[in-house]
C-alpha cells in the first residue's frame, strides 16, 4: 500500500484592522521609524484592539478562510491544532473553542505551545497524523494576540510583535506535501524569551501584577544570535538531508522575527533574496502565525512541484525546519 502524504490544500489567515505604525509608538518609548527599521526591518504591525476578543477569533477567522480555499467542510476535519502562546484560557484549549465555534463537530482539538516555531511543531504532528493514516484532514492553525503580553513601555518588545492568525488544511495526499522535517530544543534556562508569571511557578498576585511579570521579557542580544545561528544551522540541515541545492529550492518561507536573521539564513543556504518571503514590514512578528501568513501571501506565486523550505526559531528555545513540496 503507497504511504500517504500530508499536502496543503487551504490557505487562511486573518489580520486585525488596527494598524500600529513606527511613528506611532515614538508615543510610547523612546525610539523613531529609522531606528525601528534599520534593526528590525518593520515598518507596522497589527493590533487586535477589541479587549472582548482573543486568540480564538483570529484562528478561528483565519481557519473558516482556509476550509473554504480548500473547499472543505469543518464537519469533515478530524482534528485541529493551534499554535499558540497566547491561549485565551490556560484551559479549555483555544482548539476547543474554535472546534465549536466553526462546527468541527467531530475534530478533536489541543494547543501546543513552542512559540514562533509553533507552526512548524503543529504541522509535522498534524502531518505526522495523516501519514500514520488516523486522520484524513487535520486544520492547523497558528495565532497569537501577542499585543495581551507586550509592555508597551518596553523598547526591546513592543516595536516587534503583532496580532494575527495563520491556518492551513492538511489532507492525505499521493506525493508532494511534506517530505521530512528536523526539530530541536534547548531548555531555556538563562530565561532569554520568557513570560515570568502567569503559570504554575508565579501564579497571578498583585506582586507579579505590579512587576509587569505579565508581560514578555527578552535579551535581545542572547535571543539575536542564538537564532540567527539556529534557523541558519536548521535550514541548511533539511536541505543536506534531503540532498537540495540552492538551486533546487523555490522559496525560503522564514519565520519573521527580524529582517538581519532572515537575510542570515537565505545567505546560509544560498539563495537569492528574490526566493525568500519576506512580509515582516506589514505585520511585525506575529509569532505561530508568521509562515501561514506567508504562504497566503505568496499563494499566487506558487506553482505544483515547488519545493519549499520553512523555518523558525523561537522561545523554548525552539527551531526547526520543514522540506514541504507545493501540491495545490
Amino acid at each position: 500500500m503507497t504511504a500517504k502524504r500530508a499536502i496543503i490544500t487551504g490557505v487562511g489567515r486573518c489580520l486585525p484592522d488596527y494598524i500600529l505604525t513606527n511613528k506611532e509608538l515614538e508615543n510610547y518609548v523612546e525610539t523613531d521609524d529609522e531606528w525601528i527599521r534599520t534593526r528590525t526591518g518593520i515598518s507596522e504591525r497589527r493590533i487586535l484592539k477589541d479587549p472582548k476578543k482573543g486568540t480564538s477569533y483570529l484562528g478561528e477567522k483565519a481557519a473558516l478562510e482556509a476550509l473554504e480555499d480548500a473547499d472543505v467542510q469543518a464537519s469533515e476535519i478530524d482534528a485541529i491544532i493551534v499554535a499558540t502562546v497566547t491561549p485565551d484560557y490556560l484551559f479549555p484549549a483555544t482548539a476547543a473553542l474554535i472546534q465549536k465555534r466553526i462546527g468541527a463537530k467531530k475534530a478533536f482539538g489541543f494547543d501546543l505551545s513552542a512559540a514562533c516555531s509553533g507552526f512548524l511543531y503543529a504541522l509535522s504532528t498534524g502531518g505526522n497524523m495523516i501519514e500514520s493514516g488516523r486522520a484524513n484532514k487535520v486544520l492547523v492553525i497558528g495565532a497569537d494576540k501577542m499585543s495581551s503580553i507586550v509592555d508597551f513601555t518596553d523598547r526591546t518588545t513592543c516595536i516587534l510583535f503583532g496580532d494575527a492568525g495563520g491556518a492551513v488544511v492538511l489532507e492525505a495526499g499521493d506525493e508532494g506535501g511534506i517530505i521530512d522535517y528536523v526539530h530541536h530544543t534547548e531548555g531555556d534556562e538563562d530565561c532569554m524569551l520568557y513570560q515570568p508569571a502567569g503559570g504554575s511557578l508565579n501564579p497571578a498576585s498583585e506582586e507579579t501584577v505590579k512587576n509587569k511579570m505579565h508581560f514578555i521579557r527578552q535579551d535581545g542580544k542572547s535571543v539575536f544570535k542564538k537564532a540567527t545561528e539556529g534557523m541558519a544551522d536548521v535550514s541548511l540541515e533539511i536541505m543536506e538531508r534531503n540532498n537540495l541545492s540552492a538551486d533546487d529550492v523555490a522559496w525560503l518561507v522564514p519565520h519573521q522575527a527580524n529582517l538581519r536573521i532572515i537575510d542570515a539564513t537565505a545567505r546560509r543556504m544560498g539563495l537569492d533574496k528574490e526566493k525568500v518571503m519576506i512580509n515582516i514590514s506589514h505585520y511585525g512578528n506575529t509569532t505561530a502565525a508568521t509562515i501561514p501568513l506567508c504562504l497566503y501571501d505568496w499563494k499566487d506565486k506558487l506553482n505544483k512541484g515547488d519545493n519549499l523550505v520553512l523555518s523558525a526559531f523561537g522561545g523554548g528555545l525552539t527551531w526547526g525546519a520543514i522540506y514541504l513540496k507545493w501540491t495545490k
